[in-house]
């Protein structure tokens, strides 16, 4: 890896990762372990052509062990360690909102800020911590989806609470960022006025770009508020949660499991999280996956209906993440809601705003940060 930018984008259950070129734009190879924790892993890496140059069956138990693997194949086509590491990290807490180095006062930081997301941080940690052992001395760079956000006016990120919470964290954050960045990237030089992009995945956000900058987004505090999600309900009445707690007898951590891992789509439909299972079975009749699709394409259009009024009108809405991406269906629920705003897909007449679907770059992104802050 001689000379080349390494790039590290872990997931609940996948590790994506690239190796860039140190001076320019390139792409030298990309690549992704799948289903970690599971029996049906799977590392595959593609060249900076596309043309895939590994694809194994591979249980991976941890992320620190698909990283290993993912590196030592890496080897074998770019030999030598990186000269630099990037990493996405969800979040950094209320005072790590910018791209920096990983220093110990920022890995100190990030140990702190743990309660903001508990459930991404620690792992984020130990991958970085095992990231460090292996490469003992190359320097490392933290990238936080927050940062694109910090542009977030404070009657977008203030939630209705007294202000002594505000003052100790408790705001929307909002995620995703680097992928929003990597959209405007794609758009420029022309970057809408209005946009909005949804990012439809299995973390699900939408947000509200003025000229490209974000000033509103549906997750907040954690990556489990907004629209519903693979396994995460979104938004909710705060009264459900009291009433989960008083009635149903669920502890605080009973809770965290049931908001983001047994909640969404899959506690809707009664079975799967996957989109395209979910649409599978819905065109056969099911019932609870017609509702699953529903809930999901209602609550995007809302929001997107939501933001055009943030942003006065609309100029472009934009598509991205994996669902987004691939799922036609999806698409087209999700702008039939949308009609009265000029918002078409199929339809023989032009639309009155453009759709686009263009694909989410996080990897990109980070290593173009890693460039810039390598720079003396």
């Amino acid at each position: 890896m001689s000379g080349a930018l390494l790039v590290i984008n872990s997931g609940s259950s996948s590790l994506k990762f690239g190796l860039y070129a140190g001076h320019s734009e390139a792409v030298l190879f990309k690549g992704s372990a799948v289903h970690i924790g599971g029996a049906h892993g799977k590392l595959s890496i593609r060249d900076g052509a596309g043309t895939q140059v590994l694809s194994e069956a591979a249980a991976h138990p941890s992320q620190e062990e698909a990283f290993r693997a993912a590196v030592s194949r890496l080897e074998t086509f770019h030999p030598g360690a990186p000269v630099a590491i990037g990493h996405r990290l969800v979040h950094g807490g209320p005072h790590l909102r910018q791209h920096q180095a990983l220093t110990p006062e920022v890995l100190h930081a990030l140990e702190e800020a743990t309660h903001f997301a508990p459930l991404h941080i620690p792992p984020a940690l130990e991958l970085i911590r095992a990231v460090q052992k292996r490469y003992p001395g190359v320097p490392q760079f933290a990238c936080f989806d927050t940062a694109f956000h910090a542009t977030l006016p404070e009657e977008a990120s203030a939630y209705a609470l007294p202000r002594a919470y505000r003052e100790q964290g408790v705001q929307r954050y909002g995620f995703h960022g680097l992928s929003y960045e990597s959209i405007v990237e794609q758009l420029r030089p022309d970057v809408p006025a209005r946009t909005v992009v949804a990012h439809l995945g299995s973390g699900a956000s939408l947000a509200a770009l003025e000229h490209g900058t974000s000033v509103d987004t549906s997750m907040g505090l954690t990556p489990t508020g907004g629209i519903p999600m693979a396994t995460r309900t979104g938004d909710l009445d705060p009264g459900v949660l009291l009433w989960l707690m008083r009635s149903a007898r669920l502890d605080v951590d009973a809770l965290e499991a049931l908001v983001n891992h047994d909640a969404g789509l899959q506690g809707l439909s009664g079975g799967s999280p996957d989109m395209q299972a979910l649409t599978k079975a819905a065109a056969s009749g099911d019932t609870a996956a017609a509702l699953a699709l529903s809930v999901f394409t209602r609550s995007v259009a809302k929001t997107v209906g939501a933001y055009a009024a943030v942003l006065g009108g609309l100029d472009l809405l934009v598509f991205t993440g994996g669902v987004g991406e691939n799922s036609h269906e999806v698409r087209q629920q999700v702008c039939a809601r949308l009609g009265h705003l000029g918002i078409a897909l199929d339809d023989a007449s032009p639309p009155r705003y453009a759709v686009r679907v263009l694909p989410s770059d996080e990897e990109g992104r980070i290593a173009h940060h890693v460039r810039r802050l390598l720079r003396p």
